[in-house]
Order: C-alpha cells, then structure tokens, then sequence
C-alpha cells in the first residue's frame, strides 16, 4: 500500500494518475495517524520550502514523515518534497528541513552560468547521469523533467543521480530507506513511470 502525503503542497493528482498508469493504487491521504499503516509513501511538493515545512508542522505531516523514516519503509521526496528532506533552505531566507539526508538547499549559482543559454528556473527536459540504483533498474541516463529554482548540495555517499545546467548539481539522492527526485516523474512520460513503478517495487 502507498500513500501519497496531502499537505496542501503538492501536485498530488497528477502523482496519483501517474501511479494508476503503472497499475498501482495509491492513497492520497490528510490524516497523519494514517501514515505508519501504509507500505511506502510519496511525499510531493511544489511550491515555496518555507511554506511547505509551515504546512507540514501545521497538518501533523512532519512529525509522520519522520516516524515513518524511522520505520525503514521507502519514502520517495519528488522536486520540492525532496528538498524537505535535507537540513535547511536558503529560500526566502533560512528555513529548517526534516533532516533526514545532510545537506542545505541552495540557488542556482548564476555566477556560474551562461545567463543566455541557462535561465532560472530550470524548466525542460534534461538528463540525469545517474549510478547503479534500483530506483533507475533498466534505465541509462534517461531524459525528465525538471521545474526548479533551488537544488540539493549534499554529502556524495547519498548522490545517485547529477544533471549538468550551466554547471553539475544533485538531481536524485538515497540514503538508506530513504530516496529524492529533484525532477516529476510524474511529468516524465515513460522514463518517469518507470523510475515510480521501480519506487514502488523496492
């Protein structure tokens, strides 16, 4: 059993449709004392760090997403609900993450880009070069989609993916029970199917 977190900021139809397209159900759910009954769980998201982690205190979530990673389930963050799972945000200023991977979520260094050919946020297709994961099972560096102003600067052991835009940053991380996305699988066509159907079978 799955369940899809609904903590008012994510684009969960969208993950949930994508899950039904695999042939998977899915339970989008608001009660955080469900959390612990399911098998592994989604946690979405788009939209501001701050505002999300406020979201996430208010409807009970953080402290369920915590106890679930405790639990050594699989928790997949998708895009902004990967950058939870890190230490803090520079976002709009510092904001504390759920701290289940170490690392901070930066900008994207425009010193660092060609501003002509590289604008901010990074929206498209890219590819991610990543290492031997279950999470990327018959797949070879496949192109997704991406929609992000902010990434993940991380410890290297937890990097399993990197994608090059203007410079090279960290587009998927696992740490144990624990994975990330930075792109939506959901949005991805038959690479990002597969990586949730290979989610949905770890």
């Amino acid at each position: 059993m799955t369940a899809i977190i609904d903590y008012n900021m994510g684009n969960l139809a969208s993950v949930n449709n994508a899950c039904i397209k695999i042939g998977k159900v899915a339970d989008i759910i608001k009660n955080p004392e469900l959390v612990k009954k399911y098998d592994r769980i989604i946690l979405p998201g788009v939209g501001a760090f701050g505002d999300a982690m406020e979201h996430l205190k208010i409807t009970g979530m953080q402290e369920a997403v915590l106890e679930f990673a405790k639990s050594g389930k699989p928790l997949i963050g998708i895009c902004l609900g990967m950058q939870l799972l890190f230490d803090s945000s520079q976002e709009f200023g510092h904001t504390d993450g759920l701290g289940l991977i170490s690392g901070d979520v930066v900008a994207f260094d425009k010193s660092r880009m060609n501003m002509d050919e590289h604008k901010v946020p990074h929206m498209g297709w890219n590819k991610i070069f990543h290492t031997d994961n279950k999470l990327f099972d018959g797949l070879s560096n496949p192109y997704l989609y991406f929609v992000h102003s902010y990434h993940v600067v991380t410890d290297e052991k937890y990097t399993i993916g990197k994608t090059i835009y203007g410079y090279e940053f960290v587009s998927a991380v696992n740490k144990e029970n624990i994975y990330g996305f930075q792109p939506h699988p959901e949005k991805s066509h038959e690479n990002g199917l597969k990586i949730l159907d290979n989610f949905m079978k770890i």
